[in-house]
């Protein structure tokens, strides 16, 4: 019969053996399981003594596990959680797109140049044939190969007969299983018809933007459209909420080539519109003795432009010079331009920048002066980026 000094004892040497618990003979320990890392706690552990575990997800810092003790004295191994894995967004900042990009025959020569200013964009091609009867016969190149890729088309609505082969191929391209789609239309042609000021007028850009606003969504959602100096910025809200209008600018262009001017310190901008009435005037500032640059988002018959130039010159303008984002020049209405050689700005212009917008004006005036070609490539290029 053991006595109470001895039953003490042993419940002090062993808290098993208190419990009546059986010992194990000696021997090797086997490898414990994987459950046997959490103990499970006394029954007899008071509220005070309760284990207590942190949990820590996506931020956990512990090179080891943690030890949490209860008031019996069992420890409890808590399991140290690796970070979790965060996958990297595509458009996150510092990432690079790889983009294909796609082309209009008219835009064959900037689509390259696009190519060539990036590494991550890759030019791929269309096969542009007619039927007999004169209706587009399409065919996209390696279309299986698009899946899952960021897509992109440069498009050139110069006139409406091109429009159709191109919405064909804009509305096919999302289609293909791709990851997202983006439409770069430079010149938006229909900008100037934005304003119903009789009834029976019809808003031929209100008519653009629902076409656009239609193009299929893609596995990113809606597509996107990139747009340069649209004639109106009110023209952002005829787009529907399927596709995402991005406005960008050509005249980061013309204040780079203007820092080349050996003259730069001595220009002055000037902005003008062409309306029902030509009438020109000088709102501010003096020309005299100045290089003055007018400016404008577009060009037609570029009457406004050659008013705008006799008009300064007539009060003094020692230069006299113009950009536009888009030249139109229907009817070849760039011949209407000469340059000054050197003389007083009443014999013509000493510059006429545009841009590759409208790719058909640039092969018939990149050879003649005084116009000269601002590139479009680089805000391109940096717009599929986004």
């Amino acid at each position: 019969m053991a006595t109470a000094a001895s039953a003490s004892a042993s419940a002090s040497a062993s808290p098993a053996a208190a419990f009546g618990a059986k010992t194990r003979r000696p021997g090797p320990s086997p490898s414990p399981s994987p459950a046997s890392a959490f103990a499970r706690p006394s029954p007899r552990a008071s509220a005070a003594g309760r284990l207590h575990a942190s949990l820590h997800l996506g931020g956990a810092s512990a090179t080891g596990s943690s030890i949490v003790s209860n008031a019996s004295g069992i420890h409890l191994a808590a399991p140290v959680l690796a970070p979790l894995a965060v996958p990297k967004m595509t458009g996150a900042v510092g990432a690079h797109k790889n983009v294909l990009l796609f082309h209009c025959e008219e835009m064959r020569e900037l689509a390259e140049q696009v190519v060539a200013r990036n590494d991550d964009i890759e030019l791929r091609s269309i096969s542009w044939r007619t039927f007999a009867d004169g209706f587009p016969n399409l065919f996209i190149s390696n279309a299986h190969t698009i899946r899952g890729r960021h897509v992109a088309f440069l498009a050139s609505f110069s006139s409406p007969s091109v429009i159709f082969e191109q919405l064909s191929i804009i509305y096919a391209l999302p289609k293909l299983f791709i990851s997202s789609f983006t439409l770069i239309l430079p010149f938006f042609p229909t900008g100037t018809s934005e304003r119903m000021e009789d009834e029976g007028d019809v808003a031929t850009a209100f008519t653009l933007a629902r076409i656009l606003s239609n193009i299929p969504i893609s596995r990113g959602g809606p597509s996107s459209l990139v747009i340069f100096d649209i004639h109106a910025l009110q023209e952002r809200f005829y787009f529907g909420d399927s596709v995402l209008p991005c406005f960008e600018s050509g005249i980061p262009l013309l204040k780079s080539r203007l820092q080349e001017l050996p003259d730069s310190d001595n220009v002055v901008c000037n902005k003008v519109r062409e309306g029902e009435q030509r009438i020109v005037r000088i709102k501010e500032g003096d020309p005299r003795g100045r290089h003055v640059v007018i400016v404008d988002d577009l060009v037609q018959s570029g009457g406004t432009l050659i008013e705008c130039q006799k008009v300064l010159a007539e009060h003094g303008a020692a230069k006299v010079s113009a950009y536009v984002t888009h030249g139109i020049f229907p009817n070849k209405s760039w011949e209407k331009f000469q340059p000054d050689n050197g003389e007083s700005p009443g014999h013509g212009l000493s510059h006429f920048w545009i841009t590759d917008s409208c790719p058909l004006t640039v092969n018939a005036v990149k050879d003649r002066q005084p116009f000269e070609i601002l590139s479009l490539a680089g805000p391109i290029a940096s717009a599929l980026q986004i």
